[in-house]
């Protein structure tokens, strides 16, 4: 079987905060085609490396590469550009609350594709019957949906200019476990559907589990491990089967519980 080519290339990424480094020499490869999940703790730089890729933070150092050039050493063109291969569902959907589901979804075919409205429509209501949603739902507002279904409406905008890169942002946070489940499911169908390669930022592992073909663990601003998704279970190192498991004892800090006086 050929080797796929790499897709994403992240090499040496630093990025500070004051003192507070965050990313520390990350290094990070996703094939293309395929669906990777980044894992860690909360503060452990996860959306800082999503940011850093789509150029809404800039890093002190390192490389990011897409096909194989530095999108941070590219003209700001060629760096539009590549970034404009990726479509985002992000953790709290970010819909637009003035506008209906329909231009919600073809946010990005009307501002960057420049498709006329009618047929910008069309293509809207075909990406939202793709999640599962459709016409009755085109021409309502996002405060008259609920969680889950705005999670669809999101991940229908994510999809809808047909994105060869696709990112997901904690995409189970805030749902319960059928909705979170319907989610990932409709993750793993659309990135299969568009041939899309996809990274992706959880602590959710039922998540994990569901969608990713590759698992990386970061930890204190680097990739600590990474693997196939099938081994993480036995993954043989101490901070993957700690934060797998959900154990409050390991090598990974815990804040410990103040302890009651006595008397």
């Amino acid at each position: 079987m050929a080797a796929r080519e790499t897709k994403i290339s992240v090499k040496g990424l630093a990025k500070a905060f004051g003192r507070n480094h965050v990313l520390r020499g990350l290094d990070i490869e996703v094939e293309a085609g395929t669906s990777v999940v980044v894992i860690g703790g909360s503060g452990t730089g996860k959306s800082v490396l999503i940011k850093s890729i789509l150029g809404i933070v800039e890093p002190d150092a390192g490389q990011i590469l897409i096909d194989g050039q530095d999108v941070l050493a590219a003209s700001r063109r060629q760096a539009q550009a590549l970034r404009g291969q990726i479509g985002m569902l992000f953790q709290g959907a970010a819909l637009f609350d003035s506008l209906p589901v329909w231009e919600n979804v073809a946010f990005g075919l009307m501002a960057k594709a420049k498709i006329p409205r009618d047929q910008a429509r069309v293509r809207a209501v075909e990406t939202l019957e793709a999640v599962g949603l459709g016409e009755p739902v085109a021409d309502l507002f996002p405060a008259e949906l609920s969680g889950g279904m705005q999670k669809r409406v999101g991940l229908a905008r994510a999809i809808a200019t047909r994105p060869a890169i696709l990112f997901f942002d904690e995409p189970t946070t805030g749902l319960d476990p059928i909705m979170a489940d319907v989610i990932n499911d409709l993750i793993r169908s659309v990135v299969s559907d568009l041939g899309a390669t996809a990274l992706s930022i959880t602590h959710d592992m039922a998540s994990v589990r569901k969608i990713a073909d590759r698992v990386a663990m970061l930890y204190e601003g680097r990739i600590i491990w990474e693997g196939p998704a099938k081994d993480i279970d036995a993954s043989g190192n101490p901070f993957v089967d700690q934060f797998v498991h959900g154990r409050a004892d390991g090598p990974i800090a815990t804040i410990q519980a103040p302890q009651r006086r006595a008397g």
